[in-house]
């Protein structure tokens, strides 16, 4: 660390006034301190390197460097999802690119800014969502470089791991709500001038998958928002209503026994669904839900895309429905992410979205990424696994 001194006022040399001096210096120091941080040119990656393989470590991996609108961080805290599952095993969004880095959930400490970039400064502890264009984001090496746009500050008063929680999982849920890729509803954020009100408080909104932690995301998002009805099948009651679900139901007893309990609450009105969990081969249920008298949607994610059998739809959908395949990458999704992103900060500090649970490992240990993985693959209960590669924070430089 470095830092610059200002000359105090100057004392009579009583023992009051040396005290206020030493004070004044402290809090020059404090707040007018220069970081710099050593960065080395080599560094430590875990690497997927053929489609099928195992992640392993490599000790020569270059460090990139930021462009004009990046900051680079040492990374804090790396986060795995079930999608860098697929990625390791059947070369989603990598294969093109191999060898490859995995993580798109990534918190750390700023060491170079861009020149362009405005609202940081080194030391400041942040949290993001990386990009697919490459490996110079992803987060299982212990620097990377990050696009301000889609970044936020961690509020005093948070942990690393409990930010890392949020980027991957929740901006599914953003982009599966707010986008026009999604369920097209408007984002509580965006309206613009002249535009007709939306009635959040009016609207019905479903989500299958309550128990996994896109189906958690979105009842806060839905619940952000001011949607009056969320009605959620699966997960723990209690904690999905602490997130501002209105009804929560037992997902057991066949699709006929669901069916039911969803159609007693939401009737014949309902047109937003996000199923958050199923292949196309369960998609039928939320697809039942939907009105037969108005034209309904359904938002599910990218890697469960595909035809669903319609001979399983419950019910004639007269006005027919809309399926709605989402990525919830803000790279993609700039209109809808950067403003999130913007705000994120603030929803932290004021209780709109809670961060989930979540498991620590220590290091950047390969073996302990391939079981993380492999118990994605097999189907097996994951609660988020991070990776903790640094234990150093701004305060500790």
């Amino acid at each position: 660390m470095v830092v610059t001194a200002y000359q105090s006022p100057s004392t009579n040399g009583s023992y009051s006034k040396t005290i206020l001096t030493i004070s004044l210096i402290a809090y020059q120091l404090l707040a007018r301190r220069t970081i710099t941080i050593t960065v080395m040119s080599k560094q430590t990656a875990l690497l997927v390197t053929q489609v099928g393989g195992r992640v392993h470590a490599v000790s020569d991996w270059p460090v990139p460097q930021p462009g004009p609108k990046q900051v680079q961080i040492r990374v804090n805290v790396a986060g795995l999802n079930p999608h860098d599952q697929k990625a390791r095993d059947t070369g989603l969004f990598i294969k093109d690119n191999l060898p490859a880095i995995l993580g798109n959930d990534v918190t750390g400490v700023i060491t170079v800014l861009g020149s362009e970039v405005t609202k940081y400064k080194v030391g400041d502890r942040i949290v993001s969502q990386s990009g697919l264009g490459g490996n110079t984001q992803n987060a299982l090496q212990q620097y990377v470089v990050l696009d301000e746009d889609f970044t936020a500050k961690i509020p005093v008063g948070f942990k690393d791991d409990e930010a890392a929680t949020i980027p991957t999982n929740a901006l599914a849920g953003l982009i599966a709500l707010f986008n026009p890729s999604g369920l097209g509803i408007p984002a509580p954020w965006a309206s613009k001038e002249g535009d007709a009100a939306f009635d959040y408080a009016g609207t019905t909104l479903l989500i299958i998958g309550g128990g996994s932690n896109c189906g958690r995301f979105g009842v806060q998002l839905a619940h952000l928002a001011g949607i009056g009805t969320i009605v959620v099948v699966g997960g723990s009651e209690e904690e999905l209503k602490r997130y501002g679900a209105t009804h929560v139901l037992d997902r057991h007893g066949g699709d006929e026994a669901v069916l039911a309990r969803i159609r007693d609450i939401v009737g014949d009105n309902l047109i937003y669904a996000y199923d958050t969990v199923n292949p196309p081969a369960g998609q039928h249920l939320a697809l039942s839900a939907l009105s037969s008298s108005k034209t309904g949607r359904l938002a599910r994610l990218l890697f469960s895309s595909g035809a669903v059998d319609e001979s399983k739809i419950l019910g004639e959908k007269k006005e027919g429905f809309a399926l709605r395949n989402v990525l919830g990458l803000s790279h993609i999704n700039a209109e809808t992410a950067k403003p999130f992103w913007g705000r994120l900060s603030t929803f932290l500090e004021e209780g709109k979205l809670v961060p989930l649970a979540y498991e620590t490992v220590k290091g950047l240990d390969e073996d302990k990424v391939n079981e993380v993985l492999d118990r994605y693959r097999d189907g097996k209960k994951v609660v988020q696994t991070h990776f903790r590669v640094s234990d150093k924070n701004s305060s500790s430089i």
